[in-house]
């Protein structure tokens, strides 16, 4: 899972880089240069370490998310999306955009003052634009694929038109395409293309310290909004754990912002974990939510998918309850699954298999 954080000049994005990977890159300003700095960083679930304290492996393995600090997007410029940039924003399989609400004399808002309200529309303007141009561009070629005739089936091209004649009505009255119904066919035909409004994004109000968070709504599909004490958090996440925990209570924050922004990908992304339990490993695995059995088992290794008999299911806290899967399987509380079944979020799941 790739999350691209985006956002405008001195909104903070390095920031709440820092804060959610435990980084510590320079957060001056690259003065419009493009950069993009990565890591990796485990999934934190307190499911995992119920079983890694159950079982005590020799290793517990979380699930992956990498986060991307992508620089060099002006929205309040109109200065348009480069190449290098909009290739790295198509492979994201999210995006984090980040939005200035602090308020620091020293670090000048390049549009003047601070507006939460308009640099969303701002960034929401330069992805739509982006999207507008890759669709009208489509469209000419297909335009003249159907011309020139001799290719593919007619019958595709004609479908292909009506999909980007649609795409372009929706993006020309300023509506991102997550707000219109894509049919499983439709979702081919666009897989490849990367369109920026298509991909899930989560708003990150980036608060100064004891600021409250704006009464803002962004009323899109697959889209939700978090607000965090971008500093604040950054600095909390360079301390020793046990200094962090500390300052987590003293400033009355629950959570470090990583675990809230995670679980909210997760939802965004459509994504589930499920399980895999033993001495030697307690590990997550992540798959799409809707993702069946035979799926989940080539999550794992091919040779299981290839291989696959049965998948024994338990919920994790029924695992736990039970004392681990030899004492489920002899009460009989592991269910027998084929490979149609669809998995849910927190099973464990042990494959049987021959290859």
């Amino acid at each position: 899972m790739r999350l691209g954080i985006i956002g405008l000049p001195q909104s903070g994005k390095t920031t709440i880089f820092n804060a959610l990977t435990r980084g510590d890159q320079p957060v001056t300003t690259s003065g419009g240069r493009f950069d993009v700095h990565t890591a990796v960083v485990d999934v934190p679930d307190l499911r995992i370490d119920r079983l890694s304290e159950m079982y005590k492996p020799e290793k517990t393995i979380y699930a992956k998310v990498t986060y991307a600090d992508i620089a060099g997007l002006d929205g309040s410029a109109g200065g348009g999306i480069s190449g290098p940039l909009l290739n790295q924003l198509t492979q994201m399989d999210g995006l984090l955009h980040v939005v200035r609400c602090f308020d620091n004399p020293n670090v000048p808002h390049p549009s003047g003052g601070v507006d939460p309200a308009r640099d969303i529309a701002a960034m929401d303007t330069e992805l739509l634009i982006n999207d507008l141009i890759a669709v009208e561009r489509k469209q000419e070629r297909l335009g003249e694929e159907r011309r020139k005739g001799g290719g593919r089936e007619k019958g595709v091209i004609e479908r292909e038109i009506a999909l980007f004649e649609r795409l372009h009505q929706k993006l020309s009255s300023e509506t991102p395409l997550r707000d219109i119904e894509i049919s499983p066919e439709e979702e081919k035909t666009l897989s490849g293309f990367g369109l920026l409004t298509r991909k899930p994004v989560l708003i990150v109000f980036n608060l100064g310290e004891g600021q409250e968070v704006p009464a803002l709504d962004y009323l899109h599909s697959y889209s939700a909004s978090v607000a965090l004490q971008g500093q604040l958090e950054m600095e909390i996440a360079q301390l020793p754990p046990d200094e962090a925990q500390v300052f987590l209570e003293e400033y009355g924050i629950g959570e470090p912002s990583l675990n809230r922004v995670i679980r909210l990908s997760y939802d965004l992304l459509g994504l589930l974990s499920f399980f895999t339990v033993g001495e030697d490993e307690v590990r997550a695995w992540t798959v799409r939510r809707g993702a069946n059995a035979h799926e989940a088992a080539g999550a794992i290794h091919s040779d299981l998918q290839k291989g696959f008999i049965r998948a024994e299911v338990i919920p994790w806290d029924e695992l736990v309850a039970f004392g681990g899967l030899s004492e489920a399987r002899a009460k009989g509380k592991l269910r027998l699954e084929g490979k149609e079944y669809l998995l849910h979020d927190g099973e464990v799941m042990h494959v049987r298999f021959n290859v």
